[in-house]
């Protein structure tokens, strides 16, 4: 009976939720005044690049990509994404780039991320940064397969519950993650003459 109701349950998301998909993927978008489909919650996405620091996006400086709005600090900025938005448009629709790891397309608000291999990549929290780049490459790996195969085009809100159901074979909960964490911390530097 059980799994009944959890089908059920599914297929009214499936039906209730049209997903957040533009021409290249779903986006992770919030809403401020005129813009219903906000991209990193305002932050001018060529300041992550040019600056390394958070730059709160104008609304009167703003332009379309992908049906998605992005808010910028200088028309200077606004300029550079024009001529080349690939460059500057987060990773993973902006989702948590350690939530994409596992298939789960949830998270990312723009105040935590780092330009890994010149792009953008977001995160859910501090915790979700550590978790991503103790294992960067094998977690970028793995997330780039998942957007690939999975999420990207998807109906974000089934995708989500599908994998908190079915979970990916290499998942692991906060408290591992963290444990791990912890660990990594405390484990002494090599000597320069052993790196």
């Amino acid at each position: 009976m059980r799994i009944f109701f959890s089908c059920l349950f599914c297929v009214t998301l499936i039906g209730c939720a049209g997903g957040d998909a533009g021409k290249f993927g779903p986006y992770n978008t919030s809403s401020d005044g005129e813009d219903k489909r906000l991209m990193l919650n305002g932050y001018d996405p060529v300041a992550y690049h040019t600056t390394q620091e958070l730059t709160r996006g104008k609304p009167s400086i703003s332009t379309q990509f992908d049906g998605v709005v992005y808010r910028f600090g200088s028309e200077a900025n606004k300029t550079e994404f024009v001529k080349s938005p690939d460059r500057y448009v987060p990773q993973f629709g902006g989702f948590c780039a350690n939530g994409i790891v596992y298939g789960i397309p949830w998270g990312g608000d723009g105040d935590q991320w780092k330009v890994i291999d010149g792009k953008l990549t977001i995160f859910g929290g501090q915790a979700s940064r550590n978790y991503f780049l103790m294992s960067r490459e094998p977690n970028m790996t793995l997330a780039q397969q998942y957007w690939r195969d999975e999420v990207s085009g998807s109906n974000t809100i089934w995708q989500r519950y599908k994998r908190l159901v079915l979970r990916v074979p290499h998942y692991k909960t906060g408290a591992q993650l963290e444990a791990e964490w912890q660990q990594s911390r405390q484990q002494p530097l090599k000597p320069a003459s052993a790196q």
